[in-house]
């Protein structure tokens, strides 16, 4: 279903009547809400008016006087003409505006309390209450002075006055509170009145405050839900799975937010009628409570009816996102099923069931059997999309009618798939049977000729004997297949659909052989019943000559020197191994010997030998453990690895180990992986032909690399399994997998299985040994091998501490291994009983392929199983500043490696001399392959370079030195160089220069020529000797390019200038040619500053030669 379908099947479920019916109860409740709060909310907010109301300028005390008035008092103020008119317009509207938005056209009655104050100030509210007070003023009561000149000034103001403030407002002088009752009544007037009504301004406050608090948070729940039910409504859906659960994500997380929210406010609402229910009950009278607790009953009943609007909306909503995530999902199943569907039907079509022999028919049904197998399990796969689909349309999807019409199409594939397969099947039966049926004909005809020729002539020449005959010819007729009775025509019929033009003539040739040989076994019988019915007189037949054709249709008899008769007859036998003499016919030939009275047949057919059936036998054991091995591994990635994710296995394990689970579990489903989907394919493939397994493994040999990294992560695997190891989390999942062991034996799988090949190879191996595949069997033995010491190499590399450095940028290690070593950093010869009086020290080296690590081997730490070795780093020669020498004089198993010409020399011991031996090896080849590349580098920069040395410049800086501990020895001195050998002994020593030393090598050169010079060679390797490289222009005879930012080029012939060496082993060079300066390495300098064919240097104004002693065989 595409993206139009999806659309189509959306619409009606973003439309639904339901839905939509929710989205307009929503609309109409928050409607009625807001409506509701304009009618009882008062517009200017309690804030707004300032601190006016708190200082009690002015308060609404809940009195009514007559026609239910509502009175306002205005109490003694000395501020009172210092408020601003903008302010106490704000205040008298606020206090009107309360009564007003409950009872429109309520009047108001003022009672203004000047007893302790004057006329002036009296005058003066009058006319500022006329100007600024919004209401209906129904009367203002004045509370005139108390005091006798003030009352005076009073009255006698008052009465000028009073039709100027008469006709803005009715205004009454009172004299005293006694006064005040004549209008008022006395539980209408607060306690400073004489009255009894129960009256507190700060809780007047604080409950005006909380009341217009809950009215603001409704008013704000209000507007969120109808925005949040506009924003549900209004949500645009996607094909996407990801995309619509973030949608049901985050809208239920909004949902549950304003939940939240709803019922914050309705628990404030609440706790706000108790509290107004409290006050009512205390004071009946106080009409302005009853009507505050009307109003938050009532804003409270129609939030509750709003929330109740926008859960059902969302209800719907939600359900309609819900099935539209699994109307994509199910879709999204369709489809793969539909190309795994699609692909099997395809490989139906490729199989061809046109087969003509019964190995082409046996290897087509195991194709089809497997094709089967792969059908069965997709279309159980399928079975279950299409139960899901009736799932949800059971639960009443909104696309129902398109998810049964998905099933429908799964169903139809699957019938489809399931009936050609069984055609094919059965058809490939019947030419089964067809070929079986032919064959069995062919033995029986081979068989009747077989019968013939073993029958002896000197026996049935008597009557006695010709009835035998004829008893064995009858019973070998009665077990003549029942094919043969009827004829080819009938037999084209009964398999008309299954008959290629190849059986057809197989089937034709079969007839012609059953009628040759039935022709043959009734001569046999007509000759035979003629002895049988008269005694005659022995008689020999005699054979016709040789060159006389073969093709009789009965036995030719021929004797021979009058030994034993040699029977050839021609017929035509499948499976015997035919005559060398006659490539289009195979003979049978049966000799006889007289003498011994017995007779032997001679086949071309060899029987299986009994190699053939142990590799068979080794090559099903490889295979059904490599099928277990690998069902082993799944069960622990789904068994334990994947129960990580479970939520209901969450309480049981530990965050630290989910966090961690790469570590325990290494890369093990990288292993399955390749296992599953690639090695066991490759394996069942080499059933039939087991010597082929070794190009296998040689095929995937780079694959197997990936169980270094597992062995590698071991230790840690192991250290993390130990702590959580009595985690319940691993005893529950072992309870589900019904293991007996724990996981710890499963992680070790593995690395058993890795050992486990090997031991399979040389089984295979032994049985192979003059096999074509014998080669590669080898080779892959080999190769296992190797991983294993690569393996085991590389579980010593990590326990190395110390290196400063990346190990990574040393490559790959290539060997490992401990031995006893001498150390001398001296120049000047000794005597080698010297060096021996020292005692050597205990190293551990790591061969890399461009560093030699020298390390020490430290105690184990740990109890028990946490035990684990460490090397701690000592050493680091780089292999391009490395030389050898393979034989040391006093011990077979010694050998000496130098550093940076002979600054450094290490006399190696092995523990034996194969260990020696392997590791000259491993050396030598690597530095023959340095040689090899800067050989090439020479030419590359147009050098051409002879067989020659270049000796490196005996320089007191070290060049392209590592990082050298400074310890000169552990137990005891280092050794000093040995003296020099004496000429007897140099025919047994090679020495190997190092990579900077040399740019060919000669292997075969076992000794220097003239050991008669000046200089002081060591016992262990003759040094060829130049003059040191010092300061002074030069010209260079060759190129050399530019190798990082702080280098330069040089070209052949420009003048160059030495400066000075630095700490590194690099010369500051000034190209005077090209006015350019920077820093080149020694090695490179050797090639530009040497001349390779005359062996001197480049330096100007020196025409002497470097002094170097030539390579010589002996």
């Amino acid at each position: 279903m595409g993206p139009a379908s999806l659309q189509e099947e959306r619409e009606p479920g973003k439309e639904s009547k339901g839905e939509m019916e929710g989205y307009r109860c929503l609309l109409q409740a928050g409607s009625q809400l807001e409506s509701t709060l304009q009618q009882v909310t008062v517009p200017l907010s309690l804030k707004e008016v300032g601190g006016y109301i708190e200082k009690q300028v002015a308060y609404l005390s809940g009195g009514r006087g007559e026609d239910s008035s509502v009175i306002i008092t205005l109490p003694e103020c000395s501020a009172f003409s210092d408020i601003p008119e903008e302010a106490l317009a704000k205040v008298f509207t606020y206090l009107t505006l309360i009564p007003r938005t409950r009872q429109p056209g309520v009047k108001f009655i003022i009672i203004l309390d000047r007893r302790l104050d004057t006329w002036a100030s009296i005058k003066s509210a009058l006319a500022r209450i006329a100007a600024s007070f919004p209401g209906n003023l129904h009367l203002v009561l004045v509370l005139r002075p108390t005091s006798f000149f003030h009352r005076t000034v009073t009255d006698i103001g008052f009465r000028f006055s009073q039709e100027d403030f008469m006709l803005k407002m009715p205004v009454v002088m009172l004299s005293s509170v006694t006064d005040l009752l004549h209008y008022i009544d006395e539980n209408q007037l607060t306690s400073e009145f004489g009255g009894t009504l129960d009256y507190c301004h700060s809780d007047w406050i604080v409950l005006r405050t909380a009341i217009e608090s809950f009215a603001v948070t409704v008013k704000d729940i209000a507007q969120m839900l109808q925005g949040f039910g506009t924003e549900l409504a209004e949500a645009e859906l996607v094909d996407e799975g990801k995309a619509i659960e973030y949608l049901l994500e985050s809208h239920t997380d909004k949902y549950r937010k304003l939940k939240d929210a709803i019922r914050s406010v309705s628990k404030e609402g609440r706790h706000l009628l108790a509290s107004l229910e409290t006050s009512g009950k205390e004071d009946d009278s106080q009409w302005d409570v009853r009507l505050d607790w009307e109003t938050v009953q009532r804003l409270l009943a129609q939030l509750r009816d709003m929330e109740s609007a926008f859960d059902g909306f969302f209800e719907k909503h939600h359900l309609k996102l819900h099935q539209y995530l699994q109307l994509l999902r199910y879709e999204q199943s369709f489809q793969e099923m539909e190309l795994c569907l699609e692909h099997l039907v395809g490989q139906e079509r490729e199989l061809s069931i046109s087969v003509d022999t019964m190995a082409q028919t046996e290897q087509a049904l195991k194709r089809l059997d497997s094709l089967e197998s792969n059908a069965q399990e997709v279309m159980s796969r399928a079975q279950i999309i299409i139960l899901h689909g009736h799932q949800l349309s059971a639960g009443h999807h909104y696309a129902m009618a398109l998810i049964m019409q998905r099933c429908n199409e799964l169903r139809h594939y699957c019938d489809t798939l399931n009936a050609a397969l069984k055609t094919k099947h059965t058809r490939l039966l019947q030419t089964h049977q067809l070929l079986l049926c032919l064959g069995q004909a062919q033995t029986w005809c081979d068989d009747g000729a077989y019968l013939l020729a073993n029958q002896l002539v000197d026996k049935y020449q008597s009557k006695e004997g010709a009835q035998a005959a004829l008893r064995d010819i009858e019973r070998f007729l009665e077990g003549a297949p029942s094919m043969l009775s009827s004829g080819p025509e009938i037999l084209a019929i009964e398999y008309e659909a299954d008959i290629t033009p190849q059986l057809q003539a197989q089937i034709g040739k079969t007839f012609e052989k059953h009628a040759s040989v039935q022709q043959m076994i009734q001569s046999r019988q007509t000759c035979l019943r003629k002895l049988a019915d008269k005694h005659v007189r022995p008689i020999q037949l005699v054979a016709p000559r040789a060159e006389n054709p073969p093709r009789s249709k009965s036995p030719l008899f021929s004797p021979k020197h009058g030994e034993g008769l040699k029977f050839t007859f021609d017929i035509s036998l499948p499976g015997k191994r035919a005559s060398r003499k006659s490539p289009n016919s195979r003979k049978i030939e049966v000799i006889h010997d007289y003498q011994e009275s017995r007779s032997c047949v001679s086949y071309g057919l060899d029987g299986e030998d009994s190699p053939d059936l142990l590799k068979r036998h080794v090559m099903r054991e490889l295979i059904e453990t490599e099928r277990i091995y690998v069902e082993e591994l799944l069960s622990v990635l789904l068994g334990y690895r994947a129960e990580m994710d479970n939520p209901a296995l969450s309480g049981l394990l530990p965050p630290i180990l989910h966090s961690k689970r790469d570590i325990l579990f290494g890369n093990m489903p990288e292993i399955y992986n390749f296992h599953s989907r690639v090695f066991l394919q490759d394996l069942e493939g080499c059933l039939e032909a087991p010597e082929s397994v070794g190009a296998c493994f040689l095929e995937r040999k780079e694959s197997f690399q990936m169980y270094e990294c597992y062995c590698q992560n071991k230790p840690r695997s192991e250290a993390l399994w130990r702590q959580f190891s009595e985690c319940g989390f691993f005893q529950e999942c072992q309870k589900k997998l019904e293991h007996k062991l724990g996981l710890d034996s499963y992680l070790l799988k593995p690395v058993q299985r890795l050992t486990k090949y090997q031991l399979l190879l040389k089984e295979l191996l032994k049985y192979s040994t003059d096999c074509e595949g014998a080669s590669e069997l080898q080779g892959a033995l080999t190769a296992m091998l190797d991983l294993l010491k690569s393996v085991n190499d590389s579980m010593h590399q990590i326990a190395i501490t110390g290196y400063e450095g990346e190990i990574c940028e040393l490559g790959r290690v290539l060997m490992q291994g401990s031995f006893s070593v001498w150390i001398s950093h001296k120049k000047g010869p000794t005597r080698m009983k010297e060096l021996a009086r020292f005692k050597p020290m205990q190293r551990h080296l790591f061969l890399y392929e461009r560093a030699l690590l020298f390390c020490k081997r430290r105690e184990e730490h740990g109890d028990g199983c946490d035990k684990t070795p460490s090397y701690s780093f000592k050493h680091c020669l780089k292999m391009t500043a490395v030389g050898i020498t393979e034989n040391v004089k006093g011990d077979v198993k010694k050998f000496e490696i130098w550093y940076s010409g002979r600054e450094e020399v290490y006399v190696v011991l092995a523990p034996t001399v194969e260990v020696k031996m392997a590791w000259l090896n491993e050396l030598r080849r690597i530095l023959t392959n340095q040689q090899k590349l800067l050989r090439d580098e020479a030419y590359q920069h147009g050098q051409m370079v002879g067989h020659m040395q270049l000796p490196p410049p005996l320089s007191e800086s070290k060049q392209q030195r590592a990082s050298v501990s400074s310890e000169d020895t552990e137990s005891g001195r280092s050794s000093p160089d040995p003296q020099p050998h004496s000429p007897k002994h140099q025919h047994n020593r090679k020495s190997w220069p190092g990579a900077h030393n040399s740019v060919d090598i000669c292997e075969g050169l076992e000794e220097w020529s003239g050991g008669r010079d000046t200089f002081h060679p060591s016992d262990t390797e003759e040094e060829v000797l130049v003059r040191q490289t010092s300061p002074g222009r030069y010209r260079a005879l060759a190129d050399c390019l530019q190798n990082g930012p702080e280098s330069i080029s040089i070209k052949c012939g420009d003048v160059i200038q030495l400066q000075f060496e630095d700490n590194k082993g690099r010369w500051l060079v000034k190209n005077l040619s090209r006015q350019q300066e920077g820093f080149i390495a020694v090695s490179s300098l050797q090639l530009i500053l040497v001349d390779s064919s005359r062996g001197r240097t480049s330096r100007l104004g020196d025409p002497g030669n470097l002094k170097a002693r030539k390579l010589s065989s002996p």
